[in-house]
């Protein structure tokens, strides 16, 4: 089914969160700490991207739950959608989307028949990390960040980064590429990336296990394992969740975008996506957007990865009421605001919560 696009996303900034208390509070009948009448225990695996975001919905979502229980295994979104397939979970955070042909397998933890909803909740730039002694910040083209990543680019004082960064002395120093080891959708996004805006320097299509041989690498397991290889390093340089970055004080590039050097923010995140449409030919409740990585616009930034949330329509055994109210919370204003605040993340605008909320709305609770 053909959506619309998406409206006034890049509008929205990160507020300060909610107290746990007020999460308590919110019209989709959620329930206070008092009188919630949930129950039971979910567990859910999945993208590491959104790890700090889930121990947010999670905290608060039990504070207004007490009688539930949700856990997450960060363990990359390759393998959260495994697990979700096997039937291991009742949800899976994922940096994307089952293709279509995937959505043609078995789901062993859903009723026969049933759909899946994949929910476009968590989104968030991926930050382009590097660590060399002298320099903060730099300024790369889509070319030139392909050709670093793709082991073209093999000293940090060649030619194509001195030209676009006039002002900073660049070592005589080798290039460490970082990249996960684990089967990642935010490698499969950055890889997309690099593939649409730097076609030519870029020839591997974008997968979520790292495709590039050439150059001098080492393989981080999660987001941790990225940073800290990066951190540890000197003349390193990788990819990560944003909200890392930030927290490990990195430095990072601004990435070129038409005539601007744009540096990362959920604001130029977000206007990304609001640049973007969804999927066709997907089923109702499947969100799956189809994001444009090639854009001009003024104040966009590409490298961005929408994280879902994927979840059965009907359930053989989770319980299902736990799953659909922890769902609406994690899209609900305060659930979207205590993401933000600990994570960076930009929160989904009012249009995209309606279409979430009605994808929720499917799933079965009796």
């Amino acid at each position: 089914m053909k959506l619309p696009r998406f409206a006034q996303i890049g509008a929205l900034t990160a507020v300060a969160a909610l107290t746990l208390t007020s999460c308590a509070v919110n019209e989709r009948n959620l329930g206070a700490v008092s009188d919630s009448d949930l129950s039971g225990d979910i567990a859910g695996a999945g993208a590491s991207s959104q790890e700090v975001a889930v121990q947010a919905w999670t905290a608060g979502f039990q504070t207004a739950n007490p009688g539930v229980e949700v856990t997450y295994d960060s363990a990359g979104s390759g393998a959260g959608r495994e697990s979700f397939q096997a039937g291991a979970v009742a949800f899976a955070g994922s940096d994307r989307a089952f293709t279509t042909e995937e959505l043609e397998g078995t789901f062993a933890g859903c009723t026969e028949g049933s759909d899946i909803l994949q929910l476009p909740t968590y989104i968030s730039p991926i930050a382009v990390v590097f660590n060399v002694a002298g320099v903060d910040s730099l300024d790369l083209d889509a070319t030139t960040l392909a050709g670093l990543f793709s082991g073209k680019i093999t000293n940090w004082n060649d030619p194509a980064i001195a030209a676009l960064n006039p002002d900073v002395t660049l070592p005589d120093l080798p290039v460490t590429v970082v990249h996960r080891a684990d089967d990642s959708g935010t490698t499969e996004n950055f890889t997309d990336y690099l593939y649409q805006a730097a076609p030519a320097e870029w020839t591997w299509e974008p997968d979520g296990v790292w495709p590039a041989t050439g150059a001098a690498n080492e393989a981080g397991q999660g987001t941790s394992g990225v940073i800290s290889s990066v951190t540890a390093g000197n003349g390193t340089i990788g990819y990560a969740d944003a909200s890392r970055a930030s927290e490990e004080g990195l430095s990072t590039a601004a990435i070129k975008v038409g005539d601007e050097f744009v540096t990362y923010s959920p604001e130029a995140a977000a206007a990304a996506v609001d640049a973007s449409e969804f999927e066709e030919n997907r089923p109702d409740g499947d969100l799956a957007v189809a994001l444009d990585r090639t854009t001009d616009a003024a104040g966009v930034y590409p490298i961005v990865l929408i994280s879902y949330m994927i979840a059965c329509a009907e359930y053989k055994n989770a319980p299902a009421p736990v799953v659909k109210g922890f769902l609406e919370y994690v899209a609900s204003p305060e659930g979207q605001d205590a993401a933000a605040a600990s994570a960076g993340n930009a929160p989904i605008s009012d249009a995209l919560r309606d279409q979430i909320n009605d994808a929720i709305d499917l799933i079965v609770t009796e």
